[in-house]
């Protein structure tokens, strides 16, 4: 309930794959890792954190940091807005994906899923891996075979996964439909 709280992007990027992860989703995301050990009195890394509903989730759950990246200062800043309005604080971090150097214990990140640029996602796969032992990532199902065996060749396995429907609201002007559901799996990874 407290997640639904969160206000999503005002203004949206298409080229960035802005869409808000629904706060029931997010929620589940949240429990598992918490339900694992891999949140509570950990230092958590959210990578591409758009509105902040991982870094204010992970926070609320009594991580003991919570580091939140994003390369739009405009999603950073509503990010602080959110945070400041749960009450929780977390660092946040303008830079690109690849000049991140931060290091934590767990990555909890939606990247986007490369319907605009084929691949996007896969910058973030490699640089969690880098950034922690654990991550918690959100991808297209159809994608799960390539990304199991670039997992694998970085150094890391998937130790669960979980399917999940994530349901696209017309957003941009490009969009055909009042609403799309797509299939989304998510990974739990270790180093």
């Amino acid at each position: 309930m407290m997640l639904q709280k969160i206000a999503p992007l005002a203004e949206p990027r298409a080229d960035l794959e802005q869409y808000s992860t629904p706060a029931y989703l997010a929620a589940d995301v949240l429990f598992t890792a918490y339900s694992l050990g891999d949140i509570q009195g950990k230092t958590i890394i959210d990578l591409g954190c758009g509105n902040g509903i991982f870094s204010i989730g992970s926070s609320l759950l009594g991580a003991k940091r919570v580091v939140g990246v994003d390369v739009d200062p405009k999603a950073l800043d509503a990010a602080r807005v959110n945070s400041e309005n749960m009450g929780v604080e977390i660092d946040l971090v303008e830079s690109d994906i690849a000049s991140f150097q931060g290091r934590g214990d767990t990555v909890i990140q939606n990247p986007p899923f490369g319907a605009q640029r084929k691949g996007a996602d896969r910058p973030f796969i490699k640089k969690a891996i880098e950034c922690a032992e654990t991550v918690y990532s959100l991808h297209m199902e159809e994608t799960e075979p390539f990304l199991q065996r670039e997992v694998s060749e970085l150094g890391a396995h998937v130790e669960y996964r979980k399917s999940y429907k994530f349901n696209i609201p017309h957003m941009f002007g490009f969009h055909k439909k009042e609403k799309k559901s797509v299939d989304i799996v998510l990974l739990l990874i270790r180093r």
